[in-house]
């Protein structure tokens, strides 16, 4: 049975499911018991579980991501939160050299099964340290997972998935979503990690997208569809391991490829997805892949900085109708959020 509940919600589900059904599973991160529980995705599940196995941390990134890496190679499963992706950086050695290699450095013989949940978005002025999209360094590196759910059923089940992989798995999360609600399963159930999802069949041109990035890819294909274009719409799920196989078949199908990310389009997974498409499915293109995401500049904190900075659903549009060869130079898409560039409607009211 499924019923509609938030992409916050559906996280708390999965952690909630995963520390009943494993009691090898810890949850510890800056803020989990807080009031506000990390955007209410964690709210409850100390006073359930106990803090003994879900607990606030000092503010200490790198040792406190050891101390869940230490416990990961000793038969737990640890969940560690850092609020923003970019205050994971201060824990990479812990990330890159430790939790990534374990596996490979003792012939696997050993595992380091343990997953990251890290925060991207900007909102309220976040600004060039909290406010980065960070995913293309995680997955750049050999023996991360890295997964960037939409959709409220994909954080659930590709988390409950990655508490249950043998590996250490990023989950990145973006702030926009944890209030968007849609249909989720009651229960246990997982998502595969390395499965895209085709959320919109198509036949012109095809447009991938990741996390927030793939709901401004379906405001766009829908615009396109009132000009007579019909767009594919991919949603990654999953930037590491990479589902080559249905970017792949879809290009095929329309021959012009569209790549949406929250990250920056210089050497990030839109270059990766532009690069499979032309080494693979070269004779199938029909126009050269497009490549949408940020500038080569930090993230603004300023508003008026912010509203020509990070891409909408109309520059998805007008790439994909040029990629058709067909004149976007008329205003027949809207391309700002009325002027307020911390929320994506007025329903997104925080609290972060």
């Amino acid at each position: 049975m499924t019923r509609s509940i938030t992409y916050a919600a559906a996280l708390l589900e999965a952690q909630d499911i995963c520390l009943e059904r494993y009691p090898e599973v810890l949850l510890m991160g800056l803020g989990v018991p807080d009031p506000k529980g990390i955007f209410g995705s964690t709210l409850g599940l100390q006073e359930k579980h106990g803090a003994q196995r879900v607990f606030d941390i000092p503010l200490s990134e790198s040792a406190m991501t050891g101390v869940a890496l230490g416990s990961a190679i000793t038969g737990m499963r640890p969940i560690i939160t850092h609020q923003r992706i970019d205050f994971a950086l201060v824990s990479m050695e812990q990330i890159v050299n430790q939790a990534a290699k374990w596996h490979y450095m003792f012939g696997g013989t050993m595992n380091a099964p343990m997953v990251i949940r890290m925060i991207i978005g900007r909102g309220w002025g976040q600004g060039p340290q909290h406010s980065q999209s960070l995913q293309a360094w995680f997955a750049h590196v050999p023996g991360l997972k890295v997964i960037m759910p939409t959709t409220a059923a994909d954080a659930k089940g590709l988390l409950i998935a990655a508490v249950e992989d043998e590996n250490p798995v990023i989950c990145i999360e973006h702030r926009w979503l944890y209030g968007i609600a849609d249909d989720v399963p009651e229960g246990y159930f997982t998502t595969e990690l390395g499965s895209a999802r085709v959320l919109r069949e198509g036949s012109d041109v095809t447009l991938v997208g990741a996390s927030y990035m793939t709901l401004e890819a379906l405001r766009a294909a829908e615009k396109l569809a009132e000009q007579g274009v019909d767009a594919e719409v991919i949603d990654l799920r999953t930037v590491r391991p990479l589902d080559s196989e249905t970017i792949l078949k879809s290009v095929a199908k329309t021959g012009r490829v569209v790549i949406a990310d929250t990250g920056h389009r210089a050497f990030g997974i839109s270059a990766e997805i532009s690069a499979l498409v032309t080494e693979h499915a070269f004779s199938s293109l029909k126009s050269a892949p497009v490549r949408i995401g940020l500038p080569d500049f930090p993230t603004p904190t300023s508003p008026a900085l912010a509203a020509t900075y990070y891409p909408t659903y109309a520059e998805i549009a007008v790439a994909a109708m040029e990629s058709l060869g067909r004149d976007a130079s008329v205003d027949i898409f809207i391309t700002k959020n009325g002027g307020n560039h911390d929320q994506p409607d007025p329903s997104f009211v925080g609290p972060f």
